[in-house]
């Protein structure tokens, strides 16, 4: 799998220097960043621009590019004993999972379960994560009602950001000790099955006339508050 881009590259090779498999690097590089990537033991290749473009589908490598292992993807059973379960239902832009993503690894979220998508292009999701979502457990489900039973059976209390919800900054969890949040996409919000399963609904009240924020941040927002007060 080719993922791509300074940032990300580096924190790979920091970070994860066992999934590396081979290094391209199509523009010259410092002394002491030849030497981080060299110190791998990996093949580094030196692709021309045409290539390197290729390689990237269009995107903007800025001459970093590694083939790693491919994304192992956490099973549901391993992520019962979690205490912060974040789930996406039905979001499908790629830069916001990625962002979403990158804020919940940093907040402590302890797993995340991506639903209702066919076709998750892991590999823009580790870019646009800056490599964080390596470094937190990721389940995918194509049902988010079963997997929402499934954690409710678990005793994870379930709260699902919706418009009708409470605000975040009044929301009461005395005594939970395990619990899901639940957002969906921007425009469509959550599907019935999970609205289904919640046992509680929160939303973030503006200070202004204003009733429109991008789901990263409304995310970030979220998670904050409820880590908060658990």
């Amino acid at each position: 799998m080719i993922v791509y881009g300074k940032q990300v590259c580096l924190y790979i090779v920091e970070k994860h220097p066992h999934m590396v498999q081979e290094i391209y690097l199509a523009k010259k590089v410092d002394t002491k960043t030849f030497r981080k990537f060299s110190t791998l033991n990996k093949k580094i290749v030196t692709p021309d621009p045409q290539k390197a473009q290729a390689m990237a589908k269009g995107g903007n490598h800025q001459g970093y590019l590694l083939d790693i292992d491919e994304f192992a993807y956490t099973a549901l059973r391993d992520i019962v004993s979690s205490h912060f379960v974040l789930v996406l239902d039905g979001l499908n832009d790629m830069g916001n999972i990625g962002s979403i993503c990158r804020t919940a690894y940093a907040l402590g979220v302890d797993a995340i379960a991506i639903c209702g998508i066919k076709d998750i292009k892991i590999s823009s999701i580790i870019r646009t994560s800056s490599g964080a979502v390596l470094d937190i457990a990721i389940c995918q489900s194509d049902n988010i009602g079963s997997l929402l039973n499934e954690l409710s059976q678990k005793e994870f209390h379930i709260v699902g950001a919706d418009t009708t919800g409470v605000c975040h900054t009044d929301i009461q969890l005395d005594g939970i000790d395990k619990i899901v949040l639940v957002v969906g996409a921007e425009g469509a919000g959550l599907c019935k099955k999970a609205k289904d399963k919640l046992d509680q609904k929160v939303k973030i009240t503006m200070a202004n006339d204003f009733d429109s924020l991008n789901v990263s941040v409304a995310t970030a927002i979220l998670i904050e508050s409820l880590r908060r007060k658990l």
